[in-house]
């Protein structure tokens, strides 16, 4: 069993702490500023508690950190962290610019440390079949992608948990706003299929949610190589849904995430061939990534998303927040932010 810390216990650091000990491979110890949380938190899981991350490190010994402080935090802390011999899972975005995140990498090849960041879609066992099933080119080559997604952001949010509008994401600054939230999910995902993202326009807005001015509804048009992807997504919509489609010339593939199925149509078929994927809830994934993690931990395969990979698309995060405020296209090699 693995000693873990998890900093920042607000909704999403509740939900690795649960999931982290639902694996029975590790013993959690929660870290957050606010007492009150600590008290829920110590109470709910009889968890051991810090309110300060440096003290917890400087005090205990801990085999992996995962950090889930506001992404403005995440370098620093995570070179913290391997520094003192840790493992690291960061919460996505993996930073809000990309300073530091080259002495992150230096870091983690000095330490000899496992460092991932937590784009929970690499561990969903539906998206790897499909991703598997791309990859082998059985439909040819890849030509267009379309990508239709939305909810309800403020019912999707724990009942217990502050409301949005007075956490990170109300801002762009601490990793707010719905091209860090919820878009870059999609995109990283895309990306571990296509490859990293070349250029990109986007236009967005803030349409809807109230007590936040950041965009809420983003349509990005974006170019990997010779292949077309447009993303859709809002984080108002009642239905929380989301189609992700690929594209060749003889069939294509279909992601249906809220239905938890995927499917092919090749040329002349009647219908698609649906492959169903069992029941889960919004926990599932969660618990699935904090296995892979252990199990990098423990010397077993790399499966969930690299640093490398999440740098990647922090360009993609800024390239379209500087193509919405620009109003032009921008290429995500020219980012420097």
């Amino acid at each position: 069993m693995i000693s873990v810390l998890v900093i920042g216990c607000g909704s999403i650091g509740e939900r690795h702490l649960r999931c982290f000990q639902s694996t029975g491979r590790a013993k959690v110890t929660a870290c957050d500023a606010s007492p009150t949380i600590l008290a829920n938190l110590a109470k709910t899981y009889q968890v051991a508690t810090f309110n300060d991350w440096e003290l917890a490190l400087a005090q205990e010994k801990f085999d992996a950190v995962i950090i889930c402080t506001p992404a403005h935090l995440h370098v620093p802390m995570a070179i913290r962290v391997l520094q003192k011999g840790c493992h690291v899972l960061i919460e996505k975005p993996l930073s809000i610019s990309l300073a530091g995140v080259h002495d992150l990498l230096k870091a983690r090849d000095l330490s000899g440390r496992q460092a991932v960041v937590g784009y929970t879609l690499h561990s969903s066992p539906l998206l790897i079949a499909a991703r598997d099933f791309l990859r082998t080119g059985e439909l040819g080559a890849i030509r267009h992608v379309t990508l239709t997604s939305g909810q309800h952001f403020p019912i999707m949010r724990p009942a217990h948990a502050a409301p949005y509008a007075q956490t990170y994401y109300r801002d762009r600054k601490t990793g707010g706003g719905a091209i860090q939230d919820a878009l870059t999910h999609m995109a990283n995902w895309v990306e571990s299929v296509l490859g990293p993202t070349d250029s990109l326009y986007c236009d967005c807005a803030h349409q809807a949610l109230p007590g936040v001015t950041v965009e809420d509804t983003v349509n990005i048009s974006s170019r990997h190589g010779d292949i077309l992807v447009n993303y859709t997504l809002n984080q108002f919509q009642a239905p929380n849904e989301s189609t992700l489609q690929f594209n060749t010339a003889t069939g294509s593939v279909k992601i249906e995430f809220h239905n938890r199925r995927w499917g092919t149509l090749r040329l002349g078929d009647a219908d698609w061939n649906w492959r169903e994927s069992p029941p889960s809830d919004r926990d599932t994934n969660y618990i699935l990534q904090a296995n892979l993690f252990i199990d990098q931990i423990e010397g077993k395969s790399a499966k969930l998303c690299t640093v490398e990979a999440a740098l990647q698309t922090l360009r993609f995060n800024l390239a379209a927040i500087a193509s919405a405020d620009s109003g032009l296209r921008v290429n995500c090699a020219d980012v420097k932010a």
